[in-house]
This record gives C-alpha cells, structure tokens and sequence, in this order.
C-alpha cells in the first residue's frame, strides 16, 4: 500500500526553493534536500531561520546581523555542539507574533465532554499574568517552576508564563503518584508548583488534591503552589508556609506590559525525564533556540502545520509529544488539549474529537490504532473526517497492517507519518513528510538536518540490512545538558560512551534502536538494540515479532524477551494478552508460531507462547523489555523503580516465570 500527498503548495515546497538558491544546488527530489540539509548543516539551518524570519523575535548580542557559518554553527563537535552563539532570543516570542490571529488558539476537552478554549487574542495577557505573578514571587531566570497536571490549557499557559521570564518548566503527568513525581520534580529544587485538584479518567472522578499537596510537602525549597480548580486565592498554607494561589488570580495578574525575557540560544527551556525504570530517572535539558528551529522544522516543514490547522496529538505532561504538541502554535496552528482515556467509553473517544473539532493533523499512538482495529471501527464511515489530512503515530513501531486498515477505515490516501526520536531530542529523527510516498510499515524519510545512519559493528553505513541507528552530526535540539551533571559524564555515558569511540576519531550519538536505511532512504525501526534478541548468533527485533503477533484478532498485546541462562542456554518466551472473549488454545498457539513462522522465520518462533494477565510499561508506553529480560534471568541487581511503570504488581509474576522455567 502506498500513498502521496499532494505537494503543491506546501511548506516543504516553498523551503526548497529557498535552499536551492542557498545551496547553489539543483536540489531535485527530498532525497537530494536532505543530503544537502547533513552536508552543510550551518546553511541548512541558516535557511530554516530565515525562512521562519526568526530574525523578527531575535537579536544579537552584538548587534551585528547573523552571517557566516560561524554565526550558526560554531562547534560541530558532539557533545557540547555550540549553535546560533551570539543570539538571545525567547520561545514564547515566537508564539505570541501570531496573537493577533482569529479564533481559538487552545481548545481543552476532557473525558465528560466539557470543553473550553483560550483565544490568540487572549494569550498574551493570560501569559503575561502568569509572568508577573512568577516575578512577584521572586521567581526568575534559571528557577523551577514544576507541573503535575493533566493535558488541559492551563497547562499550556503556565508553561509559556514560566518561559516568559526565563525559567525553567518541568511537568510531570497526575497518574504518578506522589512520591513518583517527586524522584523527577526534586532534584530541580523548583520553587513553584502548579497542579490541579483532580481529572476524570476511564469514567471516573480522580481527586488529586491530597496528592498534590502531599507533593509539595515533598519540594523543600517551594515557595508557592498554584492550584488548577480553586476559585480564588487562598493565600499562605498555614503547615507550610508555601502561599496557595488560585490559578485564575495567577493569570489575572496585572501590571504595566512585560516583554518575553531576553535568553541566550542556548539557555534551558525546560527539563524532560528518562522513564527511570532501573535508576534515577535523567533530567534532560533543552534549550529556548534549539526547540524553536527544531520544532518548525519539524511541525512546520515535516507537518506542514500552519495557520489554517487543527493540531491534535493524544499525550500527557509526562510525555515529550506535549511538549511537541505546543509547537502547533509555534506554527500558528490551533492546538487541542485532551485530558481522559483515549479508550472511554470505548475506541471510538478520539475519532469524535477529530471529527468535533476539525482536526487537520491527528497524531495518535499504534496501541489505539490497534484497539480502533480489534473493536471493528469504521471511522471515516461513522464521522466526517473531511478535514483531516495526515495522521501522526509515535510511542512504538506502527505495524504496516495498520497502515492498510487506516487507508481502508480511517482515509484512502491519508499520509501517515510514522515517526521515531525521543525525549532525548524532543523531536523525530524520521518520519512523513510532505510530498513523500507512505509504504506500510516504513518510516518515509530522514528528517531534514539528521544525518542518521545505520552503522555495523565496524562503523561501515548499510543500506538494506539491519544495524545500530546513530546519528553522525549535531542537531539544535540535543540536550544542552543533564541536570545536576557538571561534568558531563552522565550525558556522555548516555550516549557517546560506546565501542565506536574507542578510540574516538569522531563523537557519533548512538541512539539504541536497530534501524534498516533502505536504497529509497525511508527507514524500518527494528526495537531496541539493548533488547536484542540474539538467538544463535542470529540478531532479530523484538518489533518484527509484535508486528506479526499483534495483528492477530485475538492477541490484545505481545511482549517477547531473549533470556540468557546457565551453560550459554537461550529461552525465548512470548507473552501475550488477549481480546476480550478470547482463548488462548493449542490452535491460536499453534496459528501465532505458523504466522510468525511464515512471515519472519523459523528462528524467530517463540520457545514458549504464555498468556500473561498484563504487559509491564514505562509511564510513556514502551515496553519494559530490558529490565524484565534481566529479571526473569534471575540477575539480582535489576530493581524496577515502582513509581517508573504503570502496573508494578505485574513484575512480581514475570519474576515467577523465570523462577519456574526450566532450563
């Protein structure tokens, strides 16, 4: 199956005649663009600012306009690559240039069905309410503000408040509890916290009040906590003595007008968590610039997000794609904040939004695709989804059936874009884009400015064949730095401290997945190369395997782990969940090992096919292959963090599996 957007009038079309006169090239397909954008990354990146007229919300710290390569890319070295070095600049003044624009620029609904929306006209002051309130706090340039929120508007506005003066924001979604959010939030020391007194999740009314006082207790050097869902300013908390503030009086703080502070490129945006699963989770940080270029390159150029859309992508504050979603508005675009299951009261929940709201760019995860698929929906037959023209899935690979059955019930023709990056770059290293052609179960193109490959062991690029994913230039988005990492080495450690660097004759950023970079350069995400599994000497992705599994009817979800055990032995397990009403018999065993016989191969079988009363995730989703696989070889060390997945009672039952397998 394969599709193409018209590109006629695109972004991306309008950019490429910018670069053509840039690079001095023809510049005839994406391809060519592309290997352009890695080639000269400072001109590349120099037409992405120029194209976007950042130069309207910029300055420079001599006055003097940007220039040369040497203004854009100073040190290509990774890490540590120095970007833009003589700009100040903020992120909110990139949003806010578009306020005078019509209509909603946020709209929130949540699980019940309310709904409300923040106009572009009434931004600024709500940002700037926010900013003054900070300021009166004594809250400035490199302070912590926390968030334990769900994904609603006011989200949205207390980030870009905090961001306003040249703080720093980090959120953290409601579903943790509290001592969870605290691992993240307190090793920022923030001085405020915003949380809200409760959400309505899978039918349900969650009161989050106690949760997010017990929170605050737990941030030492708070001095004040902003409270979605109070009506007024309820001033100090008398046990201890942090001031409560309504969110209404928050944003309602007036004074004479406040510009966006000014910021070096560099200076932290915000702080992002690894999910922390076996260790203290990293904070990661980003800086003001490297998100603004890095984010309409992607949204704006990749998505073609602009004014005329309706952004909607299902997440969570605890999740980079929130962080991602906002950049809608750094495009102009309206944005939609949801807070509820995407299951409630069943598979159908986000389709109604796509159609209510007139969503033009949907972005979604393949575990809804997947629930949309087993529970039989039609929804380009049941909704008007007229506006909608791509379709955006991340968290894990998108299964090429699910690229079919999107073409055959959602939209004939609808670009799906695929896309895979991380918290570590908030952004896509691969993904759609326009005027590119979809195949089922690939990822279209290599992000403009990733010079991503696939490396053997020996550092030789591939085409066609399975190897490590590494990323050989520096990108604006990569972290400025770790939290509380003066040295650098927790950074390095991450990703830079691998056999390829030694000896190192150049840095390369090793990312952890197995990719193949095919001959048309579109990609096919294999699963985490640190979860390998390695039956015979023979390598395989466990996301080859769940592809083929979870497109069976009956199979809800898989999980397949390669297990080490005495004497060189190897136990392959597959575990699985089922669909309601479903059975897991001899005869679906036997169909799963013949599916996955015929279309991987006979290697790839499963030892054993074992029904499992859940699947253990990170917060975000992934799947917990790595620490599982250590616990069911009986490696004593792996300690899985409680707070870290979102059903921890399941851990002790894969740990019974492994104390009964036999070896």
């Amino acid at each position: 199956m394969t599709t193409e957007e018209d590109p006629a009038d695109t972004q991306m079309a309008s950019f490429t005649e910018l670069a053509r006169s840039r690079s001095g090239r023809p510049l005839a397909d994406y391809d060519a663009l592309w290997r352009w954008s890695v080639d000269e990354p400072a001109g590349f990146w120099h037409a992405v600012w120029d194209f976007y007229r950042l130069d309207d919300i910029a300055e420079t710290t001599d006055g003097r306009p940007i220039a040369g390569d040497a203004d854009i890319l100073a040190d290509s070295t990774m890490p540590g690559a120095k970007w833009f070095p003589r700009v100040r600049l903020n992120y909110v003044s990139a949003i806010l240039r578009h306020a005078q624009r019509p209509g909603a620029a946020i709209v929130g609904i949540d699980e019940t069905g309310d709904r409300t929306e923040i106009a572009w006209s009434d931004l600024p002051a709500l940002v700037a309410g926010f900013a003054r309130t900070l300021t009166g706090l004594g809250v400035g340039q490199g302070d912590v503000v926390a968030a334990y929120l769900p994904d609603i508007p006011e989200a949205v506005i207390a980030f870009l408040g905090t961001a306003h003066v040249g703080a720093i924001w980090s959120g953290c979604g409601q579903d943790y509890a509290p001592e969870g959010a605290a691992g993240r939030l307190a090793q920022l020391s923030p001085k405020v916290l915003v949380s809200a007194q409760g959400y309505h999740y899978n039918g349900k009314s969650v009161d989050k009040s106690a949760d997010s006082g017990e929170l605050a207790l737990l941030l030492p050097e708070l001095v004040a906590h902003v409270v979605v869902g109070e009506k007024t300013d309820t001033a100090a908390d008398g046990t201890s003595g942090v001031r409560r503030i309504a969110y209404p009086d928050a944003v309602a703080a007036a004074g004479p007008p406040i510009e966006p502070a000014s910021v070096a490129f560099d200076h932290p945006l915000w702080v992002l968590f690894s999910s922390g699963t076996t260790g203290r989770p990293k904070g990661i940080v980003h800086g003001h610039g490297g998100v603004v270029v890095e984010h309409l390159k992607a949204a704006g150029l990749h998505g073609d997000l602009g004014p005329d859309d309706v952004f909607f992508w299902q997440t969570a504050l605890s999740w980079m794609m929130w962080n991602f979603q906002v950049a809608g508005l750094l495009c102009g675009a309206r944005i939609v904040c949801y807070s509820g299951s995407p299951l409630y009261p069943d598979a159908d929940r986000l389709w109604q939004i796509v159609e209510s709201e007139g969503v033009t760019y949907f972005g979604t995860s393949p575990g809804q695709l997947q629930a949309s698929r087993k529970a039989n929906l039609a929804p380009g037959t049941d909704h008007d989804l007229s506006a909608l023209r791509t379709l955006g899935s991340t968290g894990s690979t998108l299964a090429a059936d699910l690229f079919t059955w999107v073409d055959d019930n959602v939209k004939s023709g609808l670009p799906i874009s695929s896309i895979s990056g991380g918290t570590d770059v908030v952004t896509a290293f691969a993904g759609g884009s326009t005027g590119v052609p979809v195949v089922a179960g690939e990822l279209s193109v290599r992000y403009l400015g990733v010079a991503l490959e696939s490396w053997a062991p020996d550092r030789t690029p591939l085409v066609g064949e399975v190897g490590e994913m590494v990323i050989t230039e520096p990108m604006p988005s990569m972290p400025v730095s770790f939290w509380n990492d003066a040295d650098g080495a927790r950074y390095r450690a991450a990703y830079f401290d691998h056999e390829w660097q030694n000896p190192p004759p150049r840095p390369v950023w090793r990312h952890g997945d197995w990719v193949t970079v095919t001959d048309r350069g579109s990609l096919i995400i294999h699963g985490r190369s640190d979860a390998t599994l390695n039956r015979h000497g023979i390598r395989m992705g466990s996301a080859d395997i769940y592809e083929v599994v979870e497109g069976i009817d009956e199979i809800a979800e898989a999980f397949v782990l390669g297990v080490d055990g005495p004497g060189g032995a190897y136990w392959m397990p597959l575990f699985v969940t089922l669909v309601p009403g479903a059975r897991l018999d001899d005869e679906l065993r036997t169909r799963v090992a013949a599916e996955v016989r015929w279309r991987l191969s006979p290697r790839h079988v499963p030892d054993e096919i074992i029904e499992a009363p859940g699947i253990p995730h990170t917060r975000t989703g992934k799947k917990l292959e790595v620490p599982v696989t250590g616990i069911l070889a009986g490696r004593a060390e792996v300690n899985v963090d409680p707070k870290s997945v979102d059903d921890y009672d399941l851990i002790a039952w894969y740990a019974q599996q492994g104390t009964a397998h036999r070896w």
